[in-house]
């Protein structure tokens, strides 16, 4: 875009160098931007697959799933002992035990041959169907085997048993039709545990949205390159790529843009048409080669005071249609050029070029968007409050999304430590970050011991 300052727009630029006016841009709080494009990404869900259980862990659940019996779908003993009828050991002790006739011993796996009679026990293992006539378990560790006359086994309770001790009733934990697990649910190590005891073999998830990931910028060198002067590698693809990869997603890294406006409309054109979301890093800001910048300037075609109070629903029109700018700047602190829109007809969210704040933006929008594409109903990154272990004294106009680790102390609270190099240009506390402290705008920041907001960010 350097070649048009000899012309009239180009004079024009650069008598707005100092402000925004040129892009038409107008600060909108984060809650506000995370609304119009959680909107714009739940308008264009991405279809379900069915996939092996084995397969399906980190994935998100297409449609509820329900028990398909009662669990347990017997009586079950919870550990090994007898099973007896409760009355049958009333006032036994350890000077003054039960003698029960022991009539059968079930294994885990197998049914009692009979109903179990007064006066009688049956060993039972752990988790064996407890026989029907009983209604307790006495642990092995307070019986003792017996003889009757005649020979016949027996066995000694030394304890006292109160009906339904030590038995899982039928049914317990689910019923026949019970909820497992919701749509739009990611599935965990412990759903996999439900999902076999009900006999899913395969399960209806969301298809891995497809994020294409572009970096603009002509100074970016691929990462195996060597260095070289006034260069840098790109830093953000890998970081995005692992980030949407976190999500649920499939990354398709599709390397760098260059600084010119019909390259990168074409290489965006492509994209639409196989990724399901878009995520570009750099070219965001005010500068004479910010491209991006100039791409959301054409697609802003203005907003109507009728868009702007549906906006608030998520039902604006220009959320569903094929191109349009959702925001071109967000009142925060780092990343405040971050913008969003759709264009041929997929979310399109420009991050900074700057690795700290290419990373919040990504948490604050891009996880969003893709969690509601995958028919997460509560997609926005998860809160809680805690106390500052140190002081965050600067101020600022916009709204500050910290970069800190969460510390547990001795009295129970939940403290977020600020981290060092928490610049937008600086990455190296990324790493270590568990956690955003949201500092509020104003001339004052934080002083460490007061509370404050925080995001919970994914590890």
């Amino acid at each position: 875009m350097g070649n048009e300052k000899g012309t009239t727009e180009g004079v024009e630029r650069i008598v707005s160098a100092g402000s925004d006016g040129r892009f038409n841009r107008r600060a909108i709080p984060p809650d506000e931007a995370q609304r119009r494009v959680v909107a714009a990404a739940a308008a264009r869900p991405v279809g379900s697959e069915l996939a092996p259980l084995a397969e399906s862990g980190g994935r998100r659940l297409a449609r509820a799933l329900s028990a398909t019996s009662d669990w347990p779908p017997f009586p079950r003993a919870g550990l090994d002992g007898y099973a007896v009828r409760a009355a049958d050991t009333a006032g036994a002790a350890p000077e003054s035990p039960a003698l029960l006739r022991a009539v059968a011993s079930v294994a885990a796996g197998e049914l009692a041959s009979a109903t179990l009679m007064p006066g009688t026990a049956a060993r039972v293992m752990t988790g064996a169907a407890v026989p029907e006539g009983a209604d307790a378990v006495v642990m092995l560790e307070q019986t003792a085997e017996a003889s009757l006359a005649g020979g016949a086994a027996a066995v000694l309770v030394r304890a006292a048993a109160l009906p339904g001790q030590n038995v899982a009733p039928r049914g317990e934990e689910y019923r026949l039709g019970s909820l497992l697990a919701e749509p739009g649910a990611v599935l965990r190590p412990g759903h996999a545990a439900l999902l076999a005891t009900f006999g899913y073999a395969d399960v209806p998830v969301y298809r891995r949205p497809r994020v294409a990931i572009f970096a603009t910028g002509s100074e970016l060198l691929p990462v195996a390159a060597e260095a070289a002067p006034g260069r840098i590698r790109d830093s953000n693809s890998a970081m995005v790529a692992w980030m949407a990869e976190q999500s649920g997603a499939e990354p398709w890294p599709c390397g760098t843009l260059p600084d010119e406006l019909d390259a990168v409309e074409s290489a965006l054109g492509h994209a639409a048409k196989e990724a399901d979301l878009i995520i570009t890093t750099g070219g965001v800001s005010v500068g004479d080669y910010d491209v991006m910048a100039s791409l959301l300037r054409k697609l802003d075609k203005g907003i109507s005071a009728a868009e702007e109070a549906d906006a608030a629903s998520g039902s604006a029109a220009r959320l569903v249609k094929e191109s349009g700018l959702l925001f071109n700047k967000v009142a925060m602190r780092p990343g405040s050029p971050t913008s969003a829109a759709v264009y041929n007809g997929k979310p399109l969210i420009c991050l900074s070029g700057n690795p700290g704040a290419c990373f919040v933006g990504f948490e604050l929008f891009a996880r969003p968007a893709l969690a509601a594409m995958q028919g997460c109903e509560e997609p926005l990154p998860r809160r809680a409050r805690a106390k500052l272990a140190a002081p965050v004294r600067k101020g600022s106009p916009h709204v500050r999304f910290v970069r800190s680790r969460i510390l547990f102390g001795e009295d129970g609270v939940l403290y977020a430590e600020p981290l060092a190099f928490s610049k937008s240009s600086m990455m190296a506390s990324i790493a270590d970050a568990e956690a955003l402290a949201i500092i509020p705008a104003g001339p004052e920041g934080r002083e460490a011991g007061q509370w404050a907001e925080i995001i919970l960010l994914p590890v």
